[in-house]
């Protein structure tokens, strides 16, 4: 059994596809909203119908703010080590951190050759892998006064290291043979195989033979993060063979494949505090064997004991405040809208919504119980968050038009053309983001809750319904767009939809979070 101790991280394994470039990135942004750590992005250049690794992990990474990135793995042979650290080192300074590199000494030898980049055996690759490493860390380490490797693959001639990333930034080597293997265990920072190369009954085999180079490196093995990359399961024991991955195999990071919504949702709400919550559980029974102190392992852990819930039955006739009230301290809570409106309009009557109330015993609000139910609640103030944002924008739009002067009239028209593109973008960014959003509800979470709880479906049709309202108010929005680099009075107009935007999502979104976080504790997404 060997579990390293590291934490627990999760991320997705996304296909740069051509043919749907906002569907690749709008996969990435449901990877962040989900909670989930890490965005990972197949480097195949020679792959005709897919776009460049690094152009794509930069726009993500312009779009996101916590979401870490980085390649599965890059294709040294065709990414010369200098220009490829001075991309890695760029982007991690310009997202403050956020990058890190994965690392592979090449396949597909005749696609390679055919786009240009060497040809090498076995033997050449991990030899040109330990050169293309001295020359990546030695161009990110600015104390040095220049970078020198005359090596037999690559070669640098003093040129100048810098800039230093922004963190320390982690080489995650994608190896499978023994001598890949070795390396990853002298120089490596992690070991990123997939499932499909390297099934979980041979992890143990390559993990040793990694383990035994590190230390005959003086390095601890520890020290060397372990990667998977997994296939998506519909086995309800998902979140248990993952937790035995990184109990028995230490395997702490769970990247998954695939390029399906659902799947990222589910791993992001259920399969990944289910796993966390199961080697906290293993971690501290094993720091209790040690100690015999169940209190400071459990403690070390960060597992806290579940709090008794008083039990009182609920009715379907229970009023929304009484429910309010008796709700648990240790439940997740709705954020409730303040009755405010910016807009004259109404999309919809509020005092018709049906309310549901669960017959059933009250839930005692497990740490799983609570991380659906709360889920819903981050990715709603996410979407808060940025219409929020998406007002500062406009505002910044609006003072900048009217504060032009008429002698530079040409410049300020410039600088409006600009700030009415960046408004733009961010608009069309908002309005796919809840599209996405609204669409995993109608095709995967609503069905779900309807075959759940009968009592429900009145819940479901009504959400369902402000669903459509909020797209068509969507389509105003992107009227005002076009009306604002159409003329004066464009700004009003998209203002005017933007208002019945914020009314209606502030509404939706909390009366949302007051009928479903407790049903999603209950049944669950999916």
């Amino acid at each position: 059994m060997t579990d390293y101790g590291q934490d627990l991280q999760f991320g997705t394994f996304l296909t740069p596809d051509a043919s749907h470039p906002d569907r690749v990135v709008e996969l990435a942004l449901l990877t962040e909203s989900a909670g989930l750590e890490l965005a990972t992005i197949q480097d195949h250049p020679y792959q005709s119908r897919f776009l460049d690794a690094w152009a794509l992990i930069a726009t993500i990474a312009a779009r996101t703010s916590t979401l870490r990135l980085t390649t599965n793995v890059s294709n040294l042979p065709l990414r010369p080590p200098f220009v490829l650290a001075k991309t890695v080192a760029s982007l991690d300074l310009l997202t403050r951190g956020r990058i890190e590199l994965g690392l592979g000494a090449g396949a597909f030898w005749d696609a390679v050759q055919a786009a240009g980049g060497p040809r090498r055996t076995p033997k050449e690759a991990v030899a040109a892998l330990a050169e293309g490493i001295e020359i990546i860390r030695a161009t990110w380490d600015t104390d040095r006064r220049s970078v020198r490797l005359d090596g037999e693959h690559y070669r640098a001639a003093g040129v100048h290291p810098g800039p230093a990333p922004a963190h320390a930034v982690e080489i995650w080597i994608g190896a499978i043979g023994p001598k890949m293997l070795a390396l990853t265990g002298r120089v490596g920072d992690g070991w990123l195989p997939s499932q499909a190369y390297v099934p979980p009954d041979q992890l143990a085999e390559k993990n040793r033979r990694i383990d035994d180079a590190a230390l005959a490196a003086g390095r601890e093995p520890a020290e060397i993060r372990r990667l998977y990359n997994v296939d998506p399961s519909t086995d309800p024991a998902w979140a248990e063979s993952l937790a035995e991955l990184a109990m028995v195999h230490g395997v702490s990071t769970f990247i998954v494949s695939g390029d399906e919504p659902r799947v990222v949702q589910q791993l992001g709400t259920e399969i990944a505090p289910a796993v966390r919550e199961l080697v906290a559980r293993e971690r501290a029974l094993g720091e209790n064997a040690r100690t015999g102190s169940p209190t400071e392992a459990t403690a070390s852990a960060g597992v806290t004991a579940e709090p008794e819930v008083e039990r009182r039955p609920s009715g379907p006739t229970e009023s929304v405040a009484v429910r309010t009230a008796r709700r648990p301290e240790n439940a997740p809570r709705p954020t409730p809208h303040d009755g405010a409106r910016r807009s004259d309009r109404l999309p919809w009557d509020s005092t018709t919504r049906p309310t549901y109330a669960s017959s059933a015993e009250p839930l005692a609000w497990t740490a799983h119980e609570r991380a659906a139910g709360q889920h819903l609640i981050d990715v709603h103030d996410h979407l808060r968050t940025e219409l929020t944002q998406l007002f500062d924008l406009i505002d910044q739009v609006t003072a900048g038009t009217l504060g032009a002067e008429q002698a530079r009239s040409l410049i300020n028209t410039m600088t409006l053309r600009q700030n009415d593109w960046t408004l733009g973008a961010y608009c069309q960014s908002y309005c796919r983001l809840v599209t996405t959003h609204h669409s995993i509800e109608d095709s995967s979470m609503f069905p779900h809750l309807r075959a759940a709880d009968a009592a429900l479906e009145p819940v479901i049709d009504r959400l369902e319904a402000e669903h459509h309202v909020i797209a068509g108010v969507l389509d105003e929005v992107d009227r005002g767009l076009v009306a604002v680099v159409s003329g004066p009075g464009g700004m009003a107009e998209l203002r005017r939809a933007v208002d019945l935007l914020s009314d209606t999502m502030t509404s939706h979104l909390a009366y949302e979070e007051r009928e479903l976080v407790e049903p999603l504790a209950r049944f669950g997404f999916y």
